[in-house]
């Protein structure tokens, strides 16, 4: 599903039009951003929690060279599904 069909979904479900439906789904996407980048997590009770995971700097290799390389350290979004969401997938 990409973000239009999600829009479409969500404008049926709520009973709204897709204009609102298209304001919502960017609100939302917007304030997961955000919190993500305070560094906070979110937590959707019973579909899961978003979090930033760090992940250390490792070593790698130029596929191109074969040279050694130092893959820096970063920062990336997890997401861990809620019980309800997993229950759902059975």
């Amino acid at each position: 599903m990409n973000k239009s069909e999600l829009i479409d979904k969500v404008a049926e479900k709520a009973d709204i039009s897709k204009a609102s439906a298209g304001r919502a789904v960017d609100a939302f996407v917007e304030a997961v951003a955000e919190s993500l980048r305070d560094g906070d997590g979110v937590t959707l009770i019973g579909f899961g929690t978003f979090s930033v995971r760090e992940r250390a700097s490792r070593p790698g290799r130029n596929p191109r060279t074969g040279e050694m390389l130092e893959i820096k350290a970063s920062k990336t979004v997890g997401f861990k599904p809620g019980k309800t969401l997993k229950e759902s997938l059975k």
